[in-house]
């Protein structure tokens, strides 16, 4: 059995972009502490559905786009299924926690529910802790990336979205543990991928300049 094929039978997906550095020691390590058994809800290596909604950061509103956000570096979007509840609640607290390694690998993260704005705009001051965002999940957003519920609520899912768009990882479970590890591990692994490949190319360029 291939490697991308066990992580899609454990629930996380990891890109094909990124399989050469997947195949090494260390990248096989971390895909050992990152596998789940929850099943992934978009399609591993599809384009995230681009969209735009109202957002909250620091109890400010204002309108987030995540075209723009991708121009800026990887994407972290995960849903949780409402604030202020106690397991949406505590996984914000985490990732605002995490918020400083998060920027250091150059990710964006942003947290979405079907919450209405005013809400969200508390939400974000007391528990995302004024470190990220909270965005409004509007049902085509929900239906677009398959976590809309039969509630009204949104299934809680991570996506990890690489800078050209595309889905490079999802963890898909209830439970709000690990979220966090296993979303920035994805973003750590994206950046060694990119560091190898720039590294590649720089010898490429010194070899054709030494001929």
């Amino acid at each position: 059995m291939t490697d991308a094929r066990r992580n899609r039978e454990r629930g996380w997906w990891v890109g094909e972009g990124m399989n050469r550095f997947v195949r090494s020691a260390a990248a096989l390590a971390l895909a050992a502490v990152i596998a789940t058994t929850a099943p992934a809800e978009l399609k591993g290596g599809s384009k995230a559905p681009l969209f735009t909604t109202r957002a909250a950061l620091a109890g400010k509103a204002f309108g987030f786009s995540l075209k723009a956000a991708l121009a800026k570096g990887p994407v972290v979007l995960y849903f949780y299924p409402k604030a202020f509840t106690q397991g949406c609640t505590l996984e914000a607290n985490a990732f605002a926690e995490a918020m400083p390694q998060f920027k250091a690998a150059g990710a964006t993260v942003i947290g979405m529910s079907a919450d209405d704005i005013e809400t969200l705009q508390r939400f974000s001051r007391e528990h995302c802790r004024d470190a990220f965002p909270v965005g409004v999940a509007s049902p085509q957003i929900s239906k677009a990336y398959d976590v809309a519920m039969a509630s009204g609520l949104t299934r809680r899912t991570s996506y990890v979205i690489a800078r050209d768009g595309r889905i490079v990882a999802v963890h898909a479970n209830a439970d709000y543990r690990d979220h966090v590890a296993r979303t920035l591990a994805a973003v750590r692994m994206l950046g060694k991928s990119r560091a190898r490949r720039g590294r590649f190319t720089i010898a490429q360029a010194t070899l054709s300049a030494s001929a």
